[in-house]
């Protein structure tokens, strides 16, 4: 019987309690057997619950702080898993340490899989990030690890074989509720994100492949059962779309759990929580019981903020494996549990840090201080981003100019040197679903390393496209995604950004000009087709003060992430690729901030809105430092708390309020 029927048949004849699992009423049972799946994701180098781009403790953050939650949980029962659903090496300036100057090598080591193998972790899977410092160091750091690593989608050119394995089967006696002992077979699938290849592509051409996710974990889940698994767990670095599963996907959680050989599913990548009720337009989603498709599905959070549990209770079963007996799921829930909580804007911990995974990593947090806190340049004024969608912002700028000066000597006497050219930034760090105080704020005076990686989080490679006056349009319409479109017969609030957008896909081209529309509907939709109908929100746009023409030819300067494809923008392939440069957007920023000692930070003043004649009330949500910068924006006025640590401002979008807005230097 499949597992979601029986499923059904516990819940109709009452034998199974859901949102515990009732264990207690298992326990006097020798043919049933409660196992509990433990999950990390997204931890993204965070070892510790320190924010090193503050220079402060964070106790939200950090595998300290849900090492101790896996310890919690392993003491309440005695059969558990452990796996890790990937990007775990990148992502904190600890992460560009080890990969940058420390290295690895004989006596070093890397100290998140040196945590994870202390930990006990049974099985991880690469994340698409794993691969953001080359091949070379992703395969030397995974190898370091004392658990499977998978990785099933990803092949080696040379000889197409796996890069990792896409799946393993682990043997673990686990106790009933008698307190004997079984041989459970449980079968791990490890895939990832496909588009990889298209992220890194600088790093990856020519040296591996990748394929779809779910035929991959379809075949591996049947080969794991007819080896013999009694239970198959799919560790996916993907996460969960309501959309019909195409191949190649980038999220493809939901198609996974669909594989009839697959019993749970352990997610990630899209830094975000399940079960929860912002999934509920989910597909057979049972947000309650953590269910999809009838099968536990959880997905962690990232940074180390949450653990995820699976709960399966398994049954006895003589007919299993052709009449030689095994055990599978009889039923089964997901959950996850956070390392601190939030209440009236309070943060209030729940668990302490790690002792032991504190002392793993103690050597390379301190490096890493060190590293961090040296001085490159000096600012007069504050950088920050908390209003990076109601204007231009000299964060952004700092970015560009960078990058553009960078480029253009570089393209200096060569075929594209008397072209035009752009720069294009993003907000990394602009609010949304990662939370409240997720925002680039750094205060006047010295600009140390910490403050670079604060504005620019990623070991981006700078590139360069050759584009159209039409592409440059399309980009920025891309971009405007981030909007929600405003009703101008609408009499109710309505709030000026989708925070379902992530702000790294917000992208400013510095050396145009140009207005947004916030009344039209957006022109594409995330995944880069034109949405229904003939949707315009970029008006005005112009180069030098003339407007830009469809045929009009620039540079623009960005980096491989998005040059290759990344965020899904139209005319962005990596076919038009006309500069790869070598060194990251890091340390450009880096030597452009010591080469002009003491920096004024200032804006290019790139885009405004198009003003909206009706009397509309646009609300705009940000931290709520920000409410000491409200007289920089004569346009705005400050409404009153919104959520937690999140200050609410009005937007005036008047003709009135937007008459001396002028674009451009």
């Amino acid at each position: 019987m499949p597992a979601c029927r029986r499923l059904a048949a516990l819940l109709l004849t009452g034998t199974m309690v859901f949102g515990g699992l009732d264990a207690g009423a298992q326990e006097a049972r020798s043919d049933q057997i409660d196992v509990q799946i433990l999950s990390t994701t997204d931890l993204h180098m965070n070892v510790m619950d320190y924010d090193y781009y503050a220079d402060k403790p964070d106790p939200g953050v950090g595998l300290v702080r849900v090492a101790s939650l896996i310890r919690k949980a392993r003491a309440e029962k005695p059969n558990t898993l452990l796996v890790d659903a990937g990007d775990l090496i990148q992502g904190t300036p600890m992460g560009d340490y080890v990969a940058r100057v420390q290295g690895l090598g004989p006596g070093k080591f890397q100290p998140i899989i040196a945590a994870l193998n202390a930990l006990g972790y049974d099985a991880a899977v690469m994340g698409n990030h794993e691969f953001n410092f080359g091949l070379d160091y992703a395969v030397a750091a995974e190898k370091e690890a004392k658990y499977p690593v998978l990785a099933g989608n990803v092949n080696r050119v040379e000889d197409g074989q796996p890069l990792f394995p896409a799946g393993v089967i682990l043997d673990r006696d686990f106790t009933d509720g008698t307190g004997a002992k079984h041989t459970v077979r449980v079968g791990v699938v490890g895939v990832l994100t496909p588009q990889i290849v298209l992220w890194d592509k600088d790093k990856l051409e020519g040296k591996v492949t990748t394929s779809d996710i779910v035929e991959v974990a379809a075949k591996t889940a049947r080969d794991l059962k007819a080896q013999g698994a009694d239970v198959v767990v799919a560790v996916i670095h993907s996460g969960l779309s309501a959309a019909p599963h195409q191949k190649m996907a980038e999220n493809a959680g939901v198609a996974v759990a669909a594989i009839p050989e697959v019993d749970a599913v352990v997610t990630g990548h899209a830094h975000r929580v399940f079960p929860a009720a912002d999934y509920a337009n989910l597909p057979d989603a049972d947000i309650p019981h953590g269910l999809i498709h009838g099968k536990p599905v959880v997905m962690a959070g990232f940074f180390g903020d949450h653990l995820g549990v699976i709960d399966l209770i398994l049954s006895a079963d003589p007919k299993a494996h052709g009449g030689k007996g095994g055990w599978t799921v009889a039923a089964g829930h997901a959950e996850t549990r956070p390392v601190l909580t939030r209440v009236n804007g309070k943060a209030t911990p729940l668990v302490e840090p790690d002792a032991a995974v504190a002392a793993i990593a103690k050597d390379a947090h301190q490096a890493t201080l060190d590293y961090v806190r040296q001085p490159v340049g000096k600012s007069t004024g504050r950088i920050e981003t908390y209003f990076s969608f109601i204007a231009d912002q000299p964060a952004l700028d700092i970015v560009s100019d960078a990058q553009l000066q960078y480029v253009a000597k570089a393209l200096a006497g060569g075929p594209y040197a008397n072209l035009p050219i752009l720069s294009a930034a993003a907000p990394f760090k602009a609010g949304g679903q990662p939370g409240a105080d997720y925002f680039t704020d750094v205060a006047a005076g010295q600009i140390s390393l910490r403050n670079v990686a604060d504005l620019y989080l990623y070991p981006n490679i700078v590139a360069a496209v050759k584009v159209t006056g039409a592409q440059v349009r399309d980009w920025l319409e891309m971009g405007a995604r981030v909007f929600n479109r405003i009703d101008p017969a609408k009499k109710e609030p309505q709030m000026l950004v989708n925070r379902a957008v992530p702000s790294f896909n917000f992208d400013v081209i510095d050396g145009v000009t140009w207005r947004v529309d916030v009344t039209q509907p957006p022109r594409f939709g995330g995944d880069g087709k034109l949405a229904p109908g003939d949707n315009h929100r970029i008006v005005d746009l112009r180069y030098n003060g003339q407007p830009v023409k469809d045929e009009d030819e620039f540079i623009v300067v960005t980096n491989n992430y998005r040059a290759n494809g990344g965020g899904n923008f139209p005319g962005l392939d990596g076919k038009n690729v006309v500069y790869s440069g070598t060194e990251t957007i890091q340390e450009i920023i880096a030597d452009y901030l010591r080469a002009a000692g003491t920096l004024m930070p200032a804006t290019n003043h790139s885009w405004g809105f198009v003003p909206v004649t009706a009397p509309v009330t646009v609300l705009y949500d940000t931290n709520a430092k920000a409410a000491a910068l409200l007289t920089q924006y004569p346009n705005l006025s400050d409404v009153g708390p919104g959520d937690p640590g999140l200050e609410l401002f009005r937007v005036d979008l008047s003709p009135t309020a937007l008459a001396g807005q002028v674009l451009g230097k």
